[in-house]
Protein backbone atom coordinates (compact mmCIF):
# COMPACT_ATOMS: atom_id res chain seq x y z
CA UNK A 1 0.00 0.00 0.00
CA UNK A 2 1.30 3.45 -0.92
CA UNK A 3 2.35 5.60 2.03
CA UNK A 4 0.14 8.68 2.38
CA UNK A 5 1.33 11.99 3.80
CA UNK A 6 -0.10 15.43 4.54
CA UNK A 7 1.33 18.87 5.35
CA UNK A 8 0.77 21.30 8.21
CA UNK A 9 1.73 24.90 7.49
CA UNK A 10 3.02 26.40 4.25
CA UNK A 11 4.90 29.24 5.91
CA UNK A 12 8.32 28.36 4.48
CA UNK A 13 9.24 27.51 0.90
CA UNK A 14 11.14 24.43 2.09
CA UNK A 15 7.76 22.69 1.95
CA UNK A 16 8.27 22.43 -1.83
CA UNK A 17 11.36 20.21 -1.58
CA UNK A 18 9.99 18.26 1.38
CA UNK A 19 6.81 17.42 -0.52
CA UNK A 20 8.48 16.63 -3.83
CA UNK A 21 11.02 14.42 -2.10
CA UNK A 22 8.31 12.20 -0.61
CA UNK A 23 6.41 12.10 -3.91
CA UNK A 24 9.60 11.03 -5.70
CA UNK A 25 9.98 8.31 -3.04
CA UNK A 26 6.65 6.87 -4.23
CA UNK A 27 4.35 8.39 -1.59
CA UNK A 28 0.94 10.00 -2.09
CA UNK A 29 0.31 13.61 -1.03
CA UNK A 30 -3.18 13.41 0.47
CA UNK A 31 -3.99 16.88 1.87
CA UNK A 32 -2.66 20.01 3.54
CA UNK A 33 -3.74 22.46 6.21
CA UNK A 34 -2.35 25.95 6.75
CA UNK A 35 -3.42 29.08 8.56
CA UNK A 36 -4.29 32.14 6.48
CA UNK A 37 -2.63 32.84 3.14
CA UNK A 38 1.15 32.57 3.68
CA UNK A 39 3.41 33.81 0.89
CA UNK A 40 4.56 30.33 -0.29
CA UNK A 41 0.94 29.21 -0.81
CA UNK A 42 0.73 30.47 -4.40
CA UNK A 43 3.85 28.61 -5.43
CA UNK A 44 2.72 25.52 -3.58
CA UNK A 45 -0.67 25.34 -5.29
CA UNK A 46 1.01 25.84 -8.67
CA UNK A 47 3.39 22.93 -8.03
CA UNK A 48 0.85 20.65 -6.38
CA UNK A 49 -2.51 21.65 -7.87
CA UNK A 50 -4.24 18.35 -7.10
CA UNK A 51 -3.59 18.32 -3.34
CA UNK A 52 -6.70 19.20 -1.35
CA UNK A 53 -6.70 21.89 1.33
CA UNK A 54 -8.64 21.08 4.50
CA UNK A 55 -9.98 23.82 6.75
CA UNK A 56 -9.91 21.78 9.95
CA UNK A 57 -6.60 20.26 11.05
CA UNK A 58 -8.49 17.45 12.80
CA UNK A 59 -9.42 16.03 9.40
CA UNK A 60 -5.78 15.08 8.95
CA UNK A 61 -5.02 14.22 12.56
CA UNK A 62 -7.94 11.79 12.72
CA UNK A 63 -7.30 10.19 9.31
CA UNK A 64 -5.67 6.87 10.16
CA UNK A 65 -4.60 6.30 6.55
CA UNK A 66 -2.17 9.25 6.74
CA UNK A 67 1.11 8.02 8.23
CA UNK A 68 3.38 11.04 7.82
CA UNK A 69 2.93 14.77 8.39
CA UNK A 70 5.29 17.39 6.91
CA UNK A 71 5.53 20.60 8.94
CA UNK A 72 6.73 23.94 7.56
CA UNK A 73 4.57 26.20 9.73
CA UNK A 74 6.02 29.26 11.46
CA UNK A 75 8.90 28.03 13.69
CA UNK A 76 7.11 28.97 16.91
CA UNK A 77 4.33 26.50 16.02
CA UNK A 78 6.44 23.54 14.89
CA UNK A 79 7.00 21.87 18.27
CA UNK A 80 3.31 22.07 19.18
CA UNK A 81 2.14 20.73 15.82
CA UNK A 82 4.66 17.91 15.75
CA UNK A 83 3.75 16.78 19.26
CA UNK A 84 0.07 16.81 18.32
CA UNK A 85 0.77 14.80 15.18
CA UNK A 86 2.84 12.19 17.04
CA UNK A 87 0.13 11.82 19.68
CA UNK A 88 -2.27 11.01 16.84
CA UNK A 89 -0.01 8.24 15.56
CA UNK A 90 1.74 10.18 12.79
CA UNK A 91 5.45 10.27 12.01
CA UNK A 92 6.77 13.77 11.38
CA UNK A 93 9.21 15.49 9.03
CA UNK A 94 9.83 19.15 9.82
CA UNK A 95 11.57 22.09 8.30
CA UNK A 96 14.38 23.40 10.50
CA UNK A 97 14.44 24.61 13.21
CA UNK A 98 12.32 21.83 14.66
CA UNK A 99 11.82 23.78 17.88
CA UNK A 100 12.87 27.03 19.53
CA UNK A 101 13.40 26.39 23.25
CA UNK A 102 15.07 23.73 25.42
CA UNK A 103 11.72 22.98 27.04
CA UNK A 104 10.15 22.32 23.65
CA UNK A 105 12.97 19.89 22.92
CA UNK A 106 12.36 18.12 26.24
CA UNK A 107 8.66 17.81 25.42
CA UNK A 108 9.40 16.51 21.94
CA UNK A 109 11.82 13.88 23.22
CA UNK A 110 9.28 12.75 25.82
CA UNK A 111 6.63 12.46 23.12
CA UNK A 112 8.94 10.42 20.89
CA UNK A 113 9.55 7.98 23.73
CA UNK A 114 5.85 7.76 24.65
CA UNK A 115 4.54 7.34 21.10
CA UNK A 116 7.53 5.66 19.38
CA UNK A 117 6.99 7.97 16.44
CA UNK A 118 9.71 9.32 14.12
CA UNK A 119 10.59 13.02 14.48
CA UNK A 120 12.87 13.91 11.56
CA UNK A 121 14.14 17.35 10.55
CA UNK A 122 14.78 17.79 6.85
CA UNK A 123 18.33 19.14 6.91
CA UNK A 124 17.97 20.18 3.28
CA UNK A 125 21.55 21.42 2.89
CA UNK A 126 22.54 17.75 3.27
CA UNK A 127 19.47 15.71 2.39
CA UNK A 128 18.57 17.59 -0.80
CA UNK A 129 22.13 17.95 -2.15
CA UNK A 130 23.49 15.19 -4.44
CA UNK A 131 27.02 16.51 -3.87
CA UNK A 132 26.78 15.27 -0.28
CA UNK A 133 25.89 11.76 -1.49
CA UNK A 134 29.05 11.62 -3.61
CA UNK A 135 31.12 13.13 -0.81
CA UNK A 136 29.95 10.39 1.55
CA UNK A 137 31.18 7.82 -0.94
CA UNK A 138 34.60 9.47 -1.29
CA UNK A 139 35.00 9.67 2.49
CA UNK A 140 34.00 6.03 2.90
CA UNK A 141 36.68 5.09 0.36
CA UNK A 142 39.31 6.87 2.48
CA UNK A 143 40.26 9.25 -0.31
CA UNK A 144 41.38 12.02 2.10
CA UNK A 145 42.42 9.94 5.09
CA UNK A 146 41.18 10.83 8.56
CA UNK A 147 39.00 13.94 8.80
CA UNK A 148 40.55 16.68 10.96
CA UNK A 149 38.67 19.89 10.05
CA UNK A 150 35.35 20.90 8.50
CA UNK A 151 34.52 24.43 7.33
CA UNK A 152 31.00 25.30 6.22
CA UNK A 153 29.63 28.60 4.91
CA UNK A 154 25.93 29.28 4.46
CA UNK A 155 25.25 32.66 2.84
CA UNK A 156 21.61 33.41 2.05
CA UNK A 157 19.74 36.05 0.05
CA UNK A 158 17.58 38.26 2.26
CA UNK A 159 14.60 38.88 -0.07
CA UNK A 160 13.23 41.24 2.59
CA UNK A 161 10.03 42.00 0.69
CA UNK A 162 8.99 38.34 0.82
CA UNK A 163 9.54 37.74 4.52
CA UNK A 164 6.74 37.34 7.09
CA UNK A 165 6.81 39.31 10.34
CA UNK A 166 8.12 36.37 12.39
CA UNK A 167 11.24 36.16 10.22
CA UNK A 168 12.70 39.30 11.80
CA UNK A 169 12.37 38.22 15.46
CA UNK A 170 14.88 35.70 16.89
CA UNK A 171 12.35 34.62 19.50
CA UNK A 172 10.04 33.48 16.69
CA UNK A 173 12.48 31.99 14.15
CA UNK A 174 15.32 30.75 16.37
CA UNK A 175 18.08 33.23 15.56
CA UNK A 176 20.63 32.73 12.81
CA UNK A 177 22.49 29.94 14.63
CA UNK A 178 19.37 28.19 15.90
CA UNK A 179 17.89 28.34 12.39
CA UNK A 180 20.47 28.14 9.58
CA UNK A 181 23.14 26.94 12.00
CA UNK A 182 21.25 23.66 12.46
CA UNK A 183 22.25 22.74 8.88
CA UNK A 184 25.92 23.24 9.55
CA UNK A 185 25.92 21.43 12.90
CA UNK A 186 24.18 18.51 11.20
CA UNK A 187 26.89 18.41 8.55
CA UNK A 188 29.72 18.73 11.07
CA UNK A 189 28.47 15.73 13.06
CA UNK A 190 27.73 13.75 9.92
CA UNK A 191 31.07 14.27 8.17
CA UNK A 192 33.10 13.92 11.37
CA UNK A 193 31.25 10.78 12.42
CA UNK A 194 30.81 12.26 15.91
CA UNK A 195 27.75 11.68 18.08
CA UNK A 196 28.01 15.13 19.62
CA UNK A 197 30.27 18.19 19.74
CA UNK A 198 31.22 21.19 21.85
CA UNK A 199 30.42 24.72 20.74
CA UNK A 200 33.67 26.45 21.69
CA UNK A 201 32.72 29.92 20.43
CA UNK A 202 29.75 31.54 18.70
CA UNK A 203 28.71 35.03 17.60
CA UNK A 204 25.61 36.70 16.18
CA UNK A 205 25.25 40.22 14.83
CA UNK A 206 23.15 42.75 12.98
CA UNK A 207 25.65 44.28 10.56
CA UNK A 208 23.48 45.73 7.82
CA UNK A 209 19.74 45.40 8.53
CA UNK A 210 18.86 48.63 10.38
CA UNK A 211 15.16 48.41 9.50
CA UNK A 212 14.93 45.32 11.73
CA UNK A 213 17.23 45.97 14.68
CA UNK A 214 16.62 42.60 16.39
CA UNK A 215 17.36 40.58 13.28
CA UNK A 216 20.61 38.63 13.08
CA UNK A 217 22.12 38.86 9.60
CA UNK A 218 25.53 37.40 10.57
CA UNK A 219 26.66 34.48 12.71
CA UNK A 220 29.61 32.16 13.21
CA UNK A 221 30.67 29.31 15.46
CA UNK A 222 33.54 26.99 16.22
CA UNK A 223 32.93 23.32 17.01
CA UNK A 224 35.07 20.56 18.44
CA UNK A 225 34.57 16.79 18.46
CA UNK A 226 37.69 14.90 19.53
CA UNK A 227 40.35 15.39 16.86
CA UNK A 228 37.92 17.05 14.45
CA UNK A 229 37.54 20.82 14.58
CA UNK A 230 35.06 22.98 12.71
CA UNK A 231 34.21 26.53 11.70
CA UNK A 232 30.88 27.87 10.41
CA UNK A 233 29.99 31.26 8.92
CA UNK A 234 26.41 32.28 8.16
CA UNK A 235 25.00 35.47 6.70
CA UNK A 236 22.15 37.10 4.80
CA UNK A 237 24.42 39.01 2.40
CA UNK A 238 24.10 37.12 -0.92
CA UNK A 239 24.41 39.84 -3.61
CA UNK A 240 21.75 40.32 -6.27
CA UNK A 241 24.05 39.25 -9.11
CA UNK A 242 24.42 35.76 -7.66
CA UNK A 243 22.47 33.21 -9.75
CA UNK A 244 20.74 31.68 -6.72
CA UNK A 245 20.08 32.21 -3.01
CA UNK A 246 23.59 31.46 -1.77
CA UNK A 247 27.06 30.10 -2.49
CA UNK A 248 26.91 27.34 0.13
CA UNK A 249 30.17 25.42 0.50
CA UNK A 250 31.72 22.78 2.72
CA UNK A 251 35.45 22.02 2.88
CA UNK A 252 36.56 18.82 4.60
CA UNK A 253 40.27 18.56 5.37
CA UNK A 254 41.77 15.14 6.00
CA UNK A 255 45.22 13.83 6.82
CA UNK A 256 45.78 12.88 3.16
CA UNK A 257 43.83 15.52 1.21
CA UNK A 258 40.66 17.56 1.13
CA UNK A 259 37.21 17.66 -0.44
CA UNK A 260 35.27 20.81 -1.24
CA UNK A 261 31.57 20.86 -2.01
CA UNK A 262 30.36 23.85 -4.03
CA UNK A 263 26.74 22.94 -3.67
CA UNK A 264 24.80 25.58 -5.56
CA UNK A 265 27.27 27.41 -7.80
CA UNK A 266 30.91 27.47 -8.90
CA UNK A 267 31.93 31.09 -9.37
CA UNK A 268 34.00 31.48 -12.51
CA UNK A 269 33.87 27.74 -13.14
CA UNK A 270 31.34 25.23 -14.38
CA UNK A 271 27.64 26.08 -14.61
CA UNK A 272 25.03 24.57 -12.32
CA UNK A 273 25.48 23.09 -8.88
CA UNK A 274 26.67 19.94 -7.10
CA UNK A 275 30.37 20.40 -7.79
CA UNK A 276 32.71 18.19 -5.76
CA UNK A 277 36.46 18.82 -5.75
CA UNK A 278 38.91 16.20 -4.49
CA UNK A 279 42.60 16.85 -3.91
CA UNK A 280 44.96 14.23 -2.46
CA UNK A 281 48.35 12.71 -3.18
CA UNK A 282 47.39 11.33 -6.58
CA UNK A 283 44.26 13.22 -7.66
CA UNK A 284 43.18 16.79 -8.27
CA UNK A 285 39.70 16.29 -9.67
CA UNK A 286 36.33 17.92 -10.11
CA UNK A 287 33.26 15.65 -10.08
CA UNK A 288 29.79 16.47 -11.37
CA UNK A 289 27.62 15.03 -8.60
CA UNK A 290 24.27 16.12 -10.00
CA UNK A 291 23.19 12.52 -10.61
CA UNK A 292 24.41 11.10 -7.30
CA UNK A 293 20.91 11.04 -5.82
CA UNK A 294 19.32 12.14 -2.55
CA UNK A 295 18.38 8.97 -0.64
CA UNK A 296 16.98 10.60 2.52
CA UNK A 297 13.36 10.57 1.37
CA UNK A 298 13.31 6.94 0.24
CA UNK A 299 15.06 5.97 3.46
CA UNK A 300 12.48 7.88 5.51
CA UNK A 301 9.70 6.00 3.75
CA UNK A 302 11.49 2.75 4.56
CA UNK A 303 11.82 3.81 8.21
CA UNK A 304 8.12 4.64 8.50
CA UNK A 305 7.12 1.32 6.99
CA UNK A 306 9.68 -0.81 8.89
CA UNK A 307 10.31 1.23 12.11
CA UNK A 308 14.03 1.58 11.37
CA UNK A 309 16.48 4.53 11.43
CA UNK A 310 18.14 4.50 8.02
CA UNK A 311 17.35 8.09 7.00
CA UNK A 312 18.76 9.83 10.08
CA UNK A 313 19.20 8.49 13.62
CA UNK A 314 16.73 10.05 16.05
CA UNK A 315 19.50 10.81 18.53
CA UNK A 316 21.38 12.77 15.86
CA UNK A 317 18.38 15.00 15.11
CA UNK A 318 17.81 15.78 18.79
CA UNK A 319 21.52 16.48 19.34
CA UNK A 320 21.67 18.90 16.41
CA UNK A 321 18.80 20.96 17.81
CA UNK A 322 20.29 20.97 21.32
CA UNK A 323 23.66 22.19 20.01
CA UNK A 324 22.04 24.80 17.74
CA UNK A 325 20.19 26.30 20.70
CA UNK A 326 23.37 26.22 22.81
CA UNK A 327 25.29 28.06 20.09
CA UNK A 328 22.52 30.63 19.76
CA UNK A 329 22.07 31.21 23.49
CA UNK A 330 25.76 31.60 24.33
CA UNK A 331 26.67 33.74 21.30
CA UNK A 332 28.68 36.93 21.63
CA UNK A 333 26.70 39.85 20.19
CA UNK A 334 28.30 41.89 17.42
CA UNK A 335 27.38 44.95 15.35
CA UNK A 336 24.36 46.90 16.52
CA UNK A 337 23.29 43.94 18.68
CA UNK A 338 26.27 44.61 20.95
CA UNK A 339 24.55 47.82 22.05
CA UNK A 340 21.22 46.15 22.83
CA UNK A 341 20.23 44.46 26.08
Amino acid sequence: MTLKFAAFGLDHRHIYGMSQGMIDAGCTFAAYWTEGEPQPLAGFTKRFPDVARVTNIDEILNDETIQLVLIAAAPKDRARLSIEAMRHGKDVMLDKPGCLTPQELVDIEATIKATRRIWSINFSERFEVPAVTLCDQLLAEGRIGEVVHIMAVGPHRLNAQMRPDWFWLPSEYGGILGDIGAHQIDQFLHFSGAETAEITRSTVGNMNTPAHPKFQDFGEMNLSAGRVQGYVRLDWFTPDAAPNWGDGRVTIVGTEGYIELRKYMDIGGQAGGDHVFLVNGTECTRFDASNAGTPYFAHLRHDIENRTETACPQRHTLTVMRLAMEAQNQAIRLGTLADRH
